[in-house]
């Protein structure tokens, strides 16, 4: 029998702070560590894996297809690592925690999870700040947030911990019945929301006339403008409400192109109390039913 190798939890979380802050040097200097070992590290993990993880590309480093595969796998040791260590530091888990989330629909979608750590852990201050997916991912660079879910414009992103599809739907009120001589009156959030370009190209695509008749940053503005028959727009599952229908292909309303969404954070630089709210969004997240399904990492 073969024997099973074993990668060790504090070479992988160096690895990952090598990729996230883009060399040794600052690996080093977040991790406590010299340059030296950091490499050292490096090269240990990639004997036990047998293969180059990492690669200089101009003044950063990059990982290499391989390290890419690695990434996914070492976070998501490292997070289960740290979840279990966090288990017996429950005294830590204070603070405040900057967590961005897109203005569309993940407050409701993660609401409940977010309600519960606060209940939880009320040592731990949430602080949610809502923006389109494009805002927040600059925001979580500039380390102005801690943790973001936000949608993907590539299938790999930096500082993904999950991937999950959305499939996005037509919504009107139940009264709504579309005229084909006038322009589809759409509902929509600013400029830059995945939602509302996605609504447009589709429109376009089969040449349907349109026109925004009702834009607002809040999801629930947008309901309403639904509700009361001002609009029609695209919503997901989890913010489709009573009084509301589907829109199907049959009356004019081609299938909606599915979004890529992520759960994105800093790993070195989040804290046990983040590390803690990660792992209890990722359980949310995974307890969602058939309108989301995981990605492969």
């Amino acid at each position: 029998m073969a024997l099973i190798t074993n990668l060790p939890t504090d070479l992988l979380r160096t690895f990952i702070t090598v990729v996230e802050l883009g060399g040794h040097s600052k690996a080093g200097a977040a991790l406590g560590r010299s340059q030296p070992a950091i490499s050292l590290q490096i090269r240990r993990l990639e004997e036990l894996v047998r293969t180059q993880l990492l690669v200089q590309d101009g003044r950063t480093i990059q990982p290499t297809p391989a390290g890419e595969a690695l990434l996914s796998y070492a976070r998501e040791m490292v997070r289960i690592n740290d979840e279990a260590v966090s288990y017996f530091h429950r005294s830590d888990r204070s603070g405040v925690l900057r967590i961005g989330l897109p203005t569309d629909y993940a407050v409701a979608f993660l609401q409940s999870t977010l309600t519960k750590f606060m209940q939880d852990h009320p040592s731990v201050e949430l602080e949610i700040h809502c923006d389109v997916s494009r805002e927040l991912h600059k925001h979580l660079r500039a380390e102005d947030l801690d943790i973001i879910v936000a949608t993907m414009s590539e299938p790999r992103m930096p500082y993904l911990s999950r991937a999950w599809t959305e499939q996005p739907l037509w919504a009107a009120s139940e009264a709504y019945r579309p005229d084909p001589d006038r322009p589809i009156p759409l509902g929509a959030h600013l400029e830059g929301c995945d939602y509302r370009a996605r609504m447009i190209g589709a429109l376009d695509s089969v040449e349907r006339r349109w026109r925004i008749v009702y834009t607002g940053p809040g999801i629930s503005g947008l309901q309403n403008a639904v509700l009361n028959g001002l609009c029609v727009t695209a919503l997901t599952h989890a913010t489709l409400l009573p009084g509301m229908r589907e829109l199907p292909e049959e009356e004019g309303f081609p299938r909606l192109e599915p979004l890529r969404i992520g759960l994105f954070y800093k790993h070195p630089r989040l804290s046990v109390a983040g590390l803690q709210l990660v792992s209890e969004l990722v359980a949310g997240i995974e307890s969602v039913g058939s309108g989301v399904r995981k990605l492969p990492q």
